[in-house]
């Protein structure tokens, strides 16, 4: 099914009948930036004064979590966004939560998840990697939600603006790729690094 998608230049679709459900697959971008920087920065403050972690131990956490994240991305990405579409069920599944948005890229209440979901997950990380991680989650997962925010903003940029004429622009370049040229390549949207890991980067 994904395969056959054509990219619109414009417009959206209505994926819920009911208008609760159709609301909240949408958002401004503003919204779940905002509500993760504020959790990320709570998290901190709670590592700051109720535990013992040290500032360089905060410092090297906070980086393992947005980088954990960018390789967390690019799987997500790649095995669940564009999980394969053999049922029908499936097809409908992959086309709500990853399809649409191949289909009409430029829809910019589409370009982020719901913040509902997201605060969700997030909330489910804290559980489950406090769980592993003791103390240091509330330094690895403020990183990771940074990470994730980072992306945000990249994935809306390149949607919504023309590439900048500088380094930064070989990420308009790849995600262009992946909607308009494979989207069986290039996953990577904050950084290409697991693309090249991975091999997903084409060749030229």
């Amino acid at each position: 099914m994904e395969s056959t998608i054509k990219p619109q230049s414009k417009g959206t679709k209505r994926l819920f009948k009911n208008p609760i459900l159709e609301k909240l697959t949408r958002t401004h971008i503003a919204v779940p930036l905002v509500i993760f920087f504020l959790y990320a920065s709570g998290l901190l403050y709670w590592s700051a004064t109720h535990t013992s972690l040290s500032v360089g131990t905060t410092i090297l956490m906070f980086a393992l979590g947005a980088i954990t994240f960018t390789w967390v991305e690019y799987l997500i990405h790649r095995y669940i966004f564009h999980m394969s579409t053999e049922t029908e069920k499936r097809a409908k599944l992959q086309y709500t939560i990853h399809g649409v948005h191949h289909e009409y890229p430029k829809d910019k209440e589409r370009l982020a998840m719901p913040p509902v979901l997201s605060i969700t997950l997030a909330t489910m990380l804290l559980v489950l990697f406090r769980l592993i991680l003791g103390d240091l989650v509330f330094s690895f997962l403020p990183g990771f939600i940074v990470g994730y925010a980072y992306y945000l903003s990249i994935h809306y940029m390149v949607h919504a603006y023309q590439p900048p004429k500088n380094f930064l622009k070989i990420l308009w370049v790849n995600h262009s790729i992946h909607h308009y040229k494979d989207g069986a390549e290039v996953f990577g949207v904050s950084s290409p690094l697991w693309d090249y890991i991975y091999g997903t980067m084409p060749k030229k």
